[in-house]
C-alpha cells in the first residue's frame, strides 16, 4: 500500500512545481544570482541587509535573538533552551515564565517546519527535550486560527517601507465521513497525500482513526507549506491600513529591512490596526516571497517574483555597505556559513 502512495508523492511533486525542491526551483535563476554578486563585488552581500541579526537572516540565524528584537507585544513568550538542559529546570523556566499548555516547541535554528510541533502535555514535552540535541524554544501556542506571511521591505534611507506580498495560509485537514480511516482520506487530496510519510513515521497511530462523519480533524496546526499548508497570494488585499500598521511594527525592530513577518492574527480588521496579533516567525534576508506558491500561480510567475525580491535585497545590501559602512561577509566565513548550515540540516533531520 504504502509503496503506492511513495509512487502517488513522487508523480504529484513532479507534476506541481509548488512541491520542487529547492534547487529544482532555483537553479535556472542562479546565473542571475552571480550577475547580482558580481555587480555588488562580493559573493556575500546578503548579512548588510538586516544588519543586526546574524548573516542577515539568510541562514543559521538565531530565532531567539532576532525575537529579541521585537518588542515583547507582538511575539509569544519565548524560551530558550540550551542543549544538555536538566529537564526539572526546564520546566522550573517554564513556570517563572507563565508558559501553560499546549506550547510549541521548535529548533532555535530552524529550517521549513523541521522538528516542529504543538506540545499538549508534559510528557510530550519530556520526549521532545530527550530527543533534541539542539537549543530549541518553548513557546506559548498562539490561539488566533488565521494566519498570514507579509513580506515587508524598506530602503534604508526611506522612512516607509512597502509590502511587497502577502500570503494567506489554509490549514491542512481532513472532514470525516464516520466510515473511513485517516489513511484512506488522506489518500483522495493530493496534498493531504504528501503528508502520509510524515505520519507514517511519526504518527502512525492517527493514520488508522475514524472521523465521526462531518467532524473536521486537523492534520497539521503549522503554516508551513512543508507540512501541508496551502498558500494563497492575497496580495491584492494590501491597503494603506496595512501597510500602515506592518510598517509600525517593523520600524521599531532596530536596522531590519527585507524580510517575511509570519503572523497569527484575529481578524482582517485588526490586523489592518495592528492590533490582535502575533508574530510566530521573522525572517530575513533569506526569506521567500511565499505567495508565489500559490497553486494558481506559473513556475514563471515565481521566477519573477524571486528576482523582483533579490534584485531588492541586493540595493538594500550594497545601501547599507556603500552609506553605513557595514562590512560585506567574506568569502571564507560565507563558505562556513553554507558548510554549517548542511551539517545542520543534517543533524536536524537526523534528531528526528
Amino acid at each position: 500500500m504504502f509503496q503506492g502512495i511513495r509512487k502517488s508523492v513522487l508523480w504529484i511533486k513532479l507534476t506541481h512545481w509548488e512541491y520542487w525542491s529547492f534547487h529544482a526551483l532555483y537553479a535556472p535563476l542562479y546565473p542571475y544570482w552571480i550577475w547580482l554578486c558580481i555587480r555588488a563585488r562580493t559573493s556575500f552581500f546578503i548579512n548588510t541587509a538586516n544588519p543586526l541579526i546574524k548573516n542577515g537572516g539568510f541562514l543559521m540565524e538565531s530565532k531567539k535573538e532576532i525575537y529579541d528584537l521585537i518588542p515583547l507585544e507582538y511575539y509569544p513568550k519565548t524560551l530558550l533552551v540550551e542543549p544538555g538542559s536538566d529537564f526539572e529546570y526546564i520546566i522550573h523556566q517554564i513556570k517563572d515564565l507563565g508558559l501553560e499548555y499546549p506550547l510549541i516547541a521548535k529548533p532555535d535554528i530552524g529550517m521549513r517546519g523541521i522538528a516542529v510541533k504543538k506540545i499538549i502535555c508534559l510528557d510530550e514535552l519530556k520526549e521532545y527535550a530527550s530527543k533534541n540535541k539542539m537549543a530549541y524554544l518553548i513557546q506559548s501556542f498562539v490561539s488566533y486560527e488565521r494566519e498570514v506571511g507579509i513580506f515587508y521591505v524598506r530602503l534604508p534611507y526611506e522612512s516607509k517601507g512597502k509590502i511587497t506580498g502577502i500570503v494567506s495560509k489554509e490549514f491542512l485537514n481532513l472532514t470525516g465521513d464516520g466510515q473511513s480511516t485517516v489513511l484512506a482520506l488522506m489518500q483522495k487530496n493530493e496534498r493531504s497525500i504528501l503528508q502520509i510519510p510524515y505520519f507514517e513515521k511519526f504518527e502512525p497511530k492517527t493514520l488508522t482513526k475514524v472521523i465521526a462523519k462531518d467532524e473536521v480533524l486537523l492534520l497539521s496546526p503549522y503554516g508551513n507549506h512543508a507540512r501541508g499548508a496551502k498558500f494563497i497570494d492575497i496580495t491584492e488585499l494590501n491597503s494603506p491600513g496595512l501597510t500602515d500598521a506592518i510598517n509600525q511594527i517593523c520600524l521599531q525592530i532596530p536596522e531590519f529591512y527585507f524580510g517575511r513577518l509570519d503572523i497569527k492574527f484575529q481578524d482582517w480588521e485588526s490586523l489592518c490596526q495592528g492590533k490582535h496579533l502575533s508574530i510566530i516567525e521573522l525572517n530575513g534576508a533569506g526569506s521567500e516571497p511565499t505567495h508565489i506558491y500559490d497553486p494558481k500561480h506559473s513556475v514563471f510567475f515565481a521566477w519573477a517574483e524571486i528576482i523582483r525580491h533579490w534584485k531588492l535585497l541586493q540595493q538594500i545590501s550594497i545601501y547599507n555597505h556603500r552609506n553605513q559602512k557595514i562590512p560585506y561577509m567574506g568569502w571564507k566565513k560565507g563558505i562556513q556559513m553554507l558548510k554549517d548550515n548542511h551539517q545542520y540540516i543534517q543533524r536536524l533531520e537526523a534528531s528526528q
